[in-house]
């Protein structure tokens, strides 16, 4: 090896060094520009609470009916396990490439790009065409023009959406503070209006105005076992951790928020516990009011199981002036809702797509930031770019139904990222079991379950999806009948196969032959202090 070449190996070993003690080697983001609460705010809006209970309530509902109110706390608790894993994880190694670095390396180049990179880059993909199309509608809806906002594959629908897009994609290219401080007022409004409508709801059913159908609460919602099938629960069980989904948004921002390694993870996690909050009261006040009918504003009447929250805003408020009023804030709050996780799913795959170009992974264009705004510049371009592009290709095909496939299939790969966080999490700490049973639970028991856990649920829904009559679309492929959840994800993973190959075989042979992002990390020096009382030594590797 030539004394240039050594020279380069020994600066990339440095850079991996002082990576692996919890500093991460700059990447042009602007550092320290968020701090606990707006990290904590961005990570719920990121989830958008009223946009997924708009969108996917009457779905769970159908197949849980009134046991949805204990689908939403079993939902959380791998939800909350992941958090955790990803808490410890962003603890050892602050990077903004999250699920993608950890997993690479924790589990090596490949696991780390397919499943941490590419499963990110495809869930939020996935997503895009329904936030913009839901944001949209809802314009439309707020101005009173019914009928085209109850129209999703209209083109004013399709015009709108693109608009938020491109403008969203702006907002995020201009700069972290920018975006993070809209996000704050916008979840502010829609926690808020949530609240109103959970207390007007209660307050309905319990002065018998509620409308015919409804129910009074009752702690058999939460007994599982009157679920009517282990097939509907698993079905269940997926579509809420869509629901939950988005809190990892506040890691994707490690490197631009105080206190990198201890601040993110936190607030991920905070996010997740204000989340179950949320939900149980809306979950448990709109259940009783509106019951689990087939009609009338039923949450299981599938005229509007896509969009639950239109529908009980006029009857939970009712028609006078002060009701009127709150009906629009209801439908801004989802419009508002949706548009906040337009923004932040733009966030975190503009910095997966950073971080694996500095990693080498994929190549180097995606890692340009801008010199004055600090943030991923063709990263965020091309992102927003690209999803125009889907979503305009797509509202044309069957209908618009295949908009609904993809939000089914975007939990798919959801589930896959977090879970191979919660067992990079695991491998890494595995030394940690010889300091005592508090370290081992936290940082190896945990995360192993939210593995676990989220692959059971991606492996029965794949079972589940198998069958073309699950989706909304069916489309025949040399004689056999393919679900459009089913076409979705084998699509989309051809494609993340088709383009790692492509980065490993032509562009970034470096990454996967000669391991630029390093193997393994080293444990902090709190990781190795031995707790008393504890058993065994040393914890490092």
């Amino acid at each position: 090896m030539s004394e240039g070449n050594r020279a380069a190996a020994r600066h990339h070993d440095e850079a991996v060094a002082v990576e692996r003690e919890g500093v991460v080697e700059p990447k042009g983001l602007k550092s320290n520009a968020l701090g606990l609460v707006t990290s904590t705010g961005v990570g719920i809006a990121s989830t958008a609470p009223a946009y997924s209970l708009a969108a996917t309530l009457g779905f769970v509902v159908a197949v849980a009916r009134f046991q949805t109110a204990i689908i939403v706390l079993l939902a959380f608790i791998p939800m909350f396990f992941s958090a955790w894993a990803t808490k410890e994880m962003n603890r050892a190694d602050p990077d903004c490439g999250t699920s993608f670095t950890w997993a690479a390396r924790a589990l090596g180049p490949r696991t780390g790009w397919f499943a941490g990179g590419w499963g990110t880059i495809a869930a939020d993909f996935l997503a895009m065409a329904s936030y913009a199309q839901i944001a949209g509608q809802y314009v439309f809806l707020l101005v009173g023009a019914d009928s085209i906002g109850t129209d999703p594959t209209s083109i004013w629908v399709l015009l709108l959406g693109i608009l938020w897009i491109v403008g969203l994609t702006y907002i995020c290219y201009r700069g972290i503070e920018i975006s993070a401080h809209m996000q704050m007022v916008l979840v502010i409004v829609e926690m808020v209006i949530l609240l109103v409508l959970s207390v007007f709801a209660i307050v309905k059913v319990a002065n018998g105005t509620a409308p015919p159908g409804h129910a009074s609460p009752s702690w058999s919602w939460f007994n599982p076992g009157q679920i009517t099938s282990f097939n509907n629960f698993m079905v269940a069980m997926l579509l809420m951790v869509f629901i939950y989904w988005g809190w990892d948004t506040t890691t994707s921002v490690n490197e631009e928020t105080e206190e990198p390694s201890r601040i993110p993870g936190t607030a991920g996690v905070i996010s997740t516990v204000l989340l179950l909050a949320t939900y149980l009261i809306v979950v448990v006040s709109v259940l009783a009011f509106a019951g689990v009918g087939t009609h009338g504003v039923g949450l299981s009447n599938p005229e509007h199981a896509d969009d639950v929250l239109s529908v009980l805003g006029s009857t939970i408020f009712g028609g006078s002036g002060v009701g009127s009023v709150l009906s629009h804030l209801l439908i801004l709050m989802v419009l508002t809702s949706a548009a906040a996780t337009t923004q932040t799913t733009i966030l975190p795959n503009a910095r997966t797509t950073l971080s694996m170009a500095f990693h080498k992974a994929i190549p180097k264009i995606f890692g340009r930031t801008h010199p004055r705004y600090l943030t991923p510049t063709f990263s965020t371009i091309s992102f927003g770019a690209a999803s125009i592009v889907y979503y305009a290709a797509i509202n044309f095909i069957a209908g618009g139904s295949v908009i609904a496939d993809a939000v089914t299939a975007t939990t798919f790969f959801a589930a896959l990222y977090l879970g191979i966080t919660g067992a990079a999490c695991a491998w890494h700490y595995r030394s940690v079991v010889y300091l005592g049973v508090q370290q081992t639970v936290s940082q190896v028991v945990v995360p192993a379950l939210a593995a676990l856990s989220l692959f059971a649920l991606l492996g029965w829904s794949l079972k589940v999806y198998a069958v073309p009559s699950e989706s909304e679309f069916e489309v025949t492929i040399l004689g056999v009948q393919v679900g459009g959840v089913m076409l979705i994800s084998v699509i989309t993973v051809i494609v993340g196969l088709a383009w790692m190959a492509w980065c490993e075989f032509v562009t970034n042979r470096a990454y996967f032959r000669e391991n630029t992002i390093g193997s393994g990390l080293s444990l902090t020096e709190d990781d190795r202090i031995v707790p008393t009382g504890s058993i065994g030594g040393d914890g490092g590797p």
